[in-house]
């Protein structure tokens, strides 16, 4: 008699017993306090601007991490820039890393990575880390919907789960520019037919010169949502895509009278601000009722920083927009250095302990408590 392997024993494995796992492979753990190079093995063309780049340590090490967490990278452009990329790979196989990388007009980091990473490079990271995360291998419906790069949390969740048994009732919905915009769709339909409880739809924008396309066409409407998943509301739904396309999925959903508690997206937005603080789960720090200065060194910016604000906040309140992504403290996008000053950091593991010591901070979740001059 054959019995499934769940996400939450995988889990268990790699969460309270990692000794007996360790000695049993014989291979270490990666310690993201420790631990911090990766090195590219390999580079596959996925579209004509998307590249998935596959990395294991120096050493051989077991990676711990849960489908639809993320890295942050450290790239060497413009001095150095922090970005953060989904984990595609399958949690179930934990010797390697993959991200998959779509190509943006005018982005330094997809574009660095796309034009220079080769198989023997080294390139410096945190984590992995990160919330949106679930277990597709439980008694559980589940709906996702992505667009695309935002198909890459879909995909790690997605493959662990036909790694481990199979899904037990999965819809799959990914909206593209064109059919050959699709990212894993190959992939994804070899997965499809050979796990029967994982059901497939496509839907582009456009199908012009693809003749043979059987697929959707046009925006993902409420019409649409109802033919490729006839009980979406009765499903767990998670999203994750551009902020429009999923702003457009919220509202449709609300429209339809679904019970948006059972609702869950992620994104990388470097201009919005993301629903839900780490506040919400951390004691609130004390905060004084002071007002500081905080000083940029690197472009001689000086702003104004209120009672309670971050220095990130600060720095949006008067026109300068640093770089971060997820203003949680957990990717590390907005990581500096503090040259002077006391402050109070409230992260959620976006930056490691050996790194506070050396004098840096994420300003998204770090507040004065006094003037203050961060290498910015």
């Amino acid at each position: 008699m054959t019995q499934n392997v769940t996400f939450d024993d995988l889990k268990t494995v790699t969460d309270y017993d990692e000794e007996h796992f360790t000695e049993a492979t014989r291979i270490p753990m990666w310690d993201p306090e420790v631990d911090d190079v990766l090195v590219c093995r390999q580079v596959r063309q996925e579209t004509h601007d998307v590249k998935t780049f596959l990395f294991s340590a120096r050493e051989p090490r077991v990676f711990r991490f849960y489908p639809g967490q993320h890295m942050t990278f450290e790239l060497p452009v413009e001095g150095m820039i922090m970005r953060s990329y989904t984990i595609s790979a399958s949690a179930a196989r934990p010797y390697r890393i993959e991200i998959t990388v779509k190509r943006v007009p005018g982005g330094p980091g997809s574009n660095w990575l796309l034009d220079n990473m080769l198989p023997g490079k080294e390139i410096n990271v945190t984590g992995p880390a990160g919330e949106f995360t679930t277990d597709a291998t439980q008694d559980e419906k589940l709906l996702f919907i992505s667009a695309g790069s935002g198909i890459t949390p879909m995909m790690s969740m997605t493959r662990t789960a036909c790694d481990l048994s199979e899904p037990t009732d999965l819809h799959f919905i990914h909206a593209a520019r064109t059919p050959a915009d699709i990212i894993f769709k190959d992939e994804l339909e070899l997965l499809a037919a050979q796990n029967p409880a994982l059901k497939l739809s496509f839907t582009c924008s456009t199908t012009s010169g693809h003749n043979s396309w059987s697929g959707f066409e046009g925006r993902l409407s409420l019409q649409m949502l109802s033919l490729m998943s006839p009980d979406f509301r009765d499903r767990k739904i998670l999203c994750c895509g551009p902020a429009r396309f999923m702003e457009g999925v919220q509202n449709m959903l609300q429209e339809a009278g679904f019970d948006m508690a059972n609702y869950h997206e992620e994104s990388f937005d470097f201009g919005a601000e993301t629903a839900g603080t780490f506040e919400d789960q951390v004691a609130a720090p004390e905060i004084s009722d002071q007002t500081y200065r905080v000083t940029f060194s690197k472009t001689g910016h000086v702003v104004e920083c209120g009672p309670g604000m971050t220095i990130l906040s600060a720095a949006r309140e008067a026109g300068i927009l640093p770089m971060a992504s997820c203003q949680r403290g957990i990717c590390g996008t907005c990581k500096s250095q503090l040259v002077s000053g006391e402050t109070d950091m409230q992260h959620g593991g976006g930056i490691r302990k050996r790194e506070i010591d050396q004098g840096k901070i994420l300003i998204c979740c770090t507040t004065p408590l006094s003037d203050i001059e961060v290498e910015l």
